[in-house]
């Protein structure tokens, strides 16, 4: 690992001018209508915390997290929801031995997720997109376009890539 070491009395600047320079464009998402088990997987292969939740027209409508799935997955077991099979409306018949039956959660991500998306404008300047991410205390800020469809992701990292010594 190499150190970065700063020169006498520089100072750290933020070398980007909007969101647009900042952020991560064409952001991973996930479709509303998307299974909980394609959110899991998506999320899990990507190596995702979470991501954004979006409509047919592309515009953000909530953020998914693992801590979500999670909970989701909690309650379901909680609740004993598709794990007893005296619910089903289908008649109980004997299996082939090695067969079983796959219970699949009907769930949908817009049923889970998390209603909230804090987005700001391409042209958002620079240090108000910082500001808001700490005010908000969000680790993702979204950036939309003037039609309000999702065009990219604001992170810690992206910051971080725009700093400089002056």
């Amino acid at each position: 690992m190499t150190a970065v070491h700063a020169p006498v009395g520089a100072r750290m600047v933020l070398d980007a001018m909007t969101a647009e320079d900042l952020m991560t464009p064409n952001p991973i998402s996930i479709h509303s209508a998307a299974s909980v088990q394609e959110a899991l997987a998506l999320l899990t292969d990507r190596g995702f915390s979470a991501a954004p939740v979006i409509d047919e027209a592309g515009r953000p409508l909530g953020v998914l997290s693992r801590t979500d799935l999670l909970v989701h997955e909690r309650e379901r077991g909680a609740t004993g929801a598709l794990t007893d099979m005296t619910d089903w409306d289908v008649p109980p018949r004997r299996l082939r031995e090695g067969m079983e039956v796959e219970v699949v959660d009907p769930t949908r991500v817009r049923d889970i997720m998390t209603p909230v998306v804090f987005t700001v404008l391409l042209d958002t300047p620079a240090a108000q997109v910082v500001e808001q991410m700490l005010a908000l205390k969000v680790h993702h800020l979204f950036v939309v376009d003037e039609d309000r469809a999702l065009v990219g992701v604001v992170s810690p990292m992206d910051i971080l890539r725009h700093l400089r010594f002056d």
